[in-house]
């Protein structure tokens, strides 16, 4: 892995496959680290024919941490579900874009494609949304249009992800297995991969702490319903029926925003990218990102 100076902090990334091919830019979700997109994943799509890049965002993984920078993440919260003026935040979900463009110019790309998972559905939206003549394709997995209404959640989701984490490594994996089990997709759900994937990422850096600056981003950028009717990039959305952290609507309403978008929806999936599916939505990214192109 290498670290690029981009957009004025620290960015973690790897790459794999063929520079030569087109580029392929996957964006993490919320305090998820680049490892997030799995290597096996990423190799399905670099076997495809693509160059494929992953990243830790700001406030995640190895790249910068926003240490010492406070949020009042209450009043955030309530400016956002009682539609008031928004206090101060660190950073926004355009600084999140301008990460991830500042990565492609470190890497000398001028277009690419664009895969985002949840916040990095977000993410990715706002790149379409400002800088539309760097974006060939976006492809919005399991995320929404930063519009109170149609980003709904299960209760009981919405309290467990709220929760801090244990800050030992065997309470985190316990953690984080009962967490999957909350969010992930009902019939693919393993365990043991999962208590296996939440030891290697808190190995690698587990850093709460960015949780809260991560949270006001989310909440305190606005929505994208307009940027969304205005675009014309070729747009693929991909949610689940089973997704209890951010619901289908999320998915549904991104899709109805974007002209010309395609929706695939999977009745198996959660808030998750389970293996047993790879094959189908790395068929659907490639076969995206081929075809939007020509």
């Amino acid at each position: 892995m290498d670290i690029a100076q981009a957009n004025g902090i620290d960015i973690c990334y790897d790459t794999i496959g063929d520079s030569a091919n087109p580029a392929l830019l996957l964006v993490m979700g919320f305090t998820a680290q680049l490892t997030a997109w799995e290597d096996a994943f990423c190799q399905m799509l670099a076997d495809g024919g693509r160059y494929v890049i992953r990243f830790d965002n700001r406030d995640s993984g190895l790249s910068t941490h926003f240490d010492g920078v406070r949020v009042d993440l209450p009043a955030v919260l309530a400016a956002w579900e009682n539609g008031k003026a928004m206090p101060p935040i660190p950073y926004s979900m355009s600084d999140f874009a301008n990460d991830a463009f500042g990565l492609l110019d470190h890497l000398g790309i001028e277009r690419a494609h664009i895969v985002g998972a949840s916040m990095g559905g977000m993410i990715v939206q706002t790149m379409a949304i400002e800088h539309p003549e760097r974006v060939l394709t976006m492809t919005s997995i399991m995320s929404t249009t930063g519009e109170p209404e149609y980003y709904k959640w299960a209760p009981e989701t919405r309290a467990a992800i709220s929760t801090p984490p244990p800050t030992d490594r065997s309470g985190f994996i316990e953690t984080s297995v009962a967490l999957g089990l909350l969010l992930g997709s009902p019939r693919h759900f393993d365990p043991s991969a999962a208590a296996t994937r939440a030891g290697s990422s808190y190995d690698r850096m587990f850093y709460p702490q960015g949780a809260a600056r991560q949270t006001a981003a989310i909440r305190g950028s606005g929505d994208r319903a307009a940027g969304l009717r205005a675009l014309r990039v070729p747009t693929l959305v991909i949610h689940g029926h089973c997704d209890t952290l951010v619901l289908p609507l999320g998915g549904h309403r991104t899709a109805e925003l974007v002209a010309g978008a395609n929706l695939l929806l999977f009745k198996d999936m959660g808030h998750d990218l389970p293996k047993p599916l790879w094959p189908l939505i790395t068929d659907a990214i490639l076969s995206h990102t081929r075809h939007a192109v020509g």
